[in-house]
């Protein structure tokens, strides 16, 4: 079995985590980070399980952007 680095994010969204992976269109979520790594692991392992050849879009860097929210009434 080949082993592959993948990056991942995690963020909180209302009550739960989501994670998700940057080189594959694959996330999942959960209750805590922890969960929701665990889980985003699993999806990868599925998402992976019949791949002969996997096809991974190179993360170079992530930035982080701060933006300010315009309430409107």
């Amino acid at each position: 079995m080949k082993t592959v680095g993948l990056e991942n994010i995690v963020w909180k969204e209302d009550k739960y985590y989501v994670a998700k992976c940057l080189n594959v269109e694959v996330s999942s979520f959960g209750e805590s980070k922890e969960e929701a790594l665990a889980n985003l692991q699993e999806a990868l392992e599925l998402y992976f399980e019949d791949e002969e050849v996997i096809d991974l879009t190179p993360v170079e860097s992530t930035e982080s952007l701060d933006i300010s929210e315009s309430k409107q009434a």
